[in-house]
């Protein structure tokens, strides 16, 4: 038998870090689980109806209620626990939260169904913004129980199944509705019995050994903190001291049969590493400038998200004969913003150069499409700008995560995306308070929506400004470039 030799006894070496998660052969069944509970917590096909529900003689609110009063509840809710739900869900290693994701949306639906009055559907409301903000925990629950790379398939796989399971959730509540004849309520018992297996699911997900922050466990390769420099590579400012020792001197230094304890977590340490993070990748003007529109972008998206349904109601009370096709509306938006998704990764284009002056062309786009929302008095075209309105959102916020993404390096992707998405719902509370909420100017739907268009008129106009500017300082510097270059030929 050989005697192994440094190079056998480093690829052990290097075999036994990179199963410091779960094995590879092990990814699927996380996975796998996973992916049915993203699929079940997301087949709702009430979720489409919901307002139209609300309105109805099962609940009997009335249009002031719903949209001044109950709505902002989410959007306040949402702000409230986001922060906290993040270090929550580092610090319990993401299956508690995503359980408590499961049973929030339990309680929101068996609310739907049997409690009554305004101040029982704001706590339902409450409920669904635990629900939502709990989210992170789906989404970065599977990045601590598999390989690196692994991550780009078991990505495609959680997020798709969410995607099928609204998609299925919308075209089952349509068909239900409009072909079989079942009621609301039918529609969201089905619902609670969705979520409830989701929640079943759920309990079966192993229990990751490490999280980010609290629950570190070194990599095999030297941490890397903040942003990409401009070339691609990394910036770093961890010290020589703290780097792994080299390869030719692991046999020595890493015992391949023990292994080390995890050290407790120092909360103090976590934070200021977290403040640190933040100002390292901010200090990045591309990586600000799409932080800047995901923000704002977010808000607005969110606001009209919310209060579509809203629009619609008004709008068919003008043709009472028009069927509601809710559910297929929310369907074929959604599939056809996949396929948006699906060719964007095939567009060449600099958006280092011509980004922002994009974002400010179909930016413009979507409050052309509000706009038509609000004023046409047709169903038909309503529904339409909708799916025109959501095609470009879902286009535009897959360019600026790949462009966010590509300015940094892994660690920092759920600390971005966090912080972006709390400033999202802070300018939305804000938006909410001032427009929707009953404490506010409470108006009325149709101005609401009036006020979105300009507001995403705004950004165009901001992102146009911002854009041209960019582009003349870049081609002054091109052109002084070669004006020296030529005065250094003469």
């Amino acid at each position: 038998m050989a005697v192994p030799g440094p190079v056998s006894r480093r690829a052990a070496a290097t075999a036994l870090l990179r199963t410091a998660r779960v094995p590879r052969e092990c990814w699927f069944l996380p996975t796998a689980l996973l992916c049915a509970y993203g699929f079940f917590a997301n087949l709702r096909p009430s979720e489409p109806f919901l307002t139209p529900y609300l309105l109805g003689p099962d609940k009997n609110l009335t249009e002031t209620e719903v949209f001044n009063k109950i709505y902002p509840i989410w959007t306040y809710s949402y702000l409230v626990l986001l922060f906290p739900v993040f270090l929550a869900t580092d610090y319990l290693r993401y299956k508690p939260v995503i359980l408590l994701q499961g049973l929030s949306l339990i309680v929101t639906w068996f609310m739907l169904l049997y409690a009554q009055g305004l101040l029982a559907i704001q706590f339902l409301e409450f409920f669904y913004g635990i629900a939502t903000a709990t989210e992170i925990a789906y989404y970065s629950y599977i990045y601590s129980v598999v390989d690196l790379d692994m991550y780009q398939k078991v990505t495609s796989y959680c997020r798709s199944a969410t995607l099928v399971g609204f998609t299925v959730g919308s075209i089952l509540g349509q068909i239900l509705i409009s072909v079989a004849g079942w009621s609301l309520f039918s529609l969201n018992a089905i619902s609670l019995t969705c979520v409830s297996v989701a929640f079943a699911v759920a309990w079966f997900l192993p229990m990751p050994q490490k999280s980010l922050f609290f629950h570190h466990v070194p990599s095999t390769y030297p941490r890397t903190n903040g942003i990409k420099a401009q070339n691609g590579s990394l910036v770093t400012n961890t010290p020589a001291s703290n780097h792994l020792p080299g390869w030719e001197d692991m046999e020595s230094t890493i015992p391949l049969n023990t292994e080390e304890p995890e050290p407790a977590p120092d909360r103090l340490l976590v934070l200021r590493a977290l403040w640190d993070d933040f100002l390292r990748c901010y200090s990045s003007r591309p990586l600000l400038c799409w932080s800047v529109w995901w923000a704002l972008s977010t808000c607005g998206y969110f606001q009209i998200i919310n209060y579509a349904q809203g629009l619609w109601e008004k709008v068919m009370m003008a043709s009472p004969k028009a069927a509601i096709y809710n559910g297929g509306v929310e369907a074929v938006s959604t599939l056809l913003g996949a396929v948006a998704v699906f060719v964007v990764g095939y567009i060449k284009i600099s958006w280092s150069t011509w980004g922002e002056l994009m974002l400010s062309l179909f930016s413009l786009l979507i409050a052309a499409a509000v706009y038509v929302m609000d004023t046409v008095p047709n169903i038909w075209v309503c529904y339409a700008s909708y799916v025109v309105f959501r095609i470009i959102y879902m286009l535009l916020i897959t360019i600026a995560t790949f462009q966010i993404a590509s300015n940094l390096s892994m660690e920092r992707y759920a600390l971005v995306f966090g912080v972006n998405t709390f400033i999202a719902l802070g300018l939305q509370s804000l938006l909410t308070l001032i427009v929707v909420d009953s404490s506010g100017l409470g108006l009325d739907i149709t101005t609401q929506f009036l006020i979105y268009a300009g507001y995403f008129a705004l950004i165009a106009v901001v992102f146009l400004a911002n854009g041209s500017i960019s582009i003349m300082k870049k081609y002054r510097k091109q052109e002084d470039a070669e004006s020296s270059s030529q005065v250094t030929t003469s």
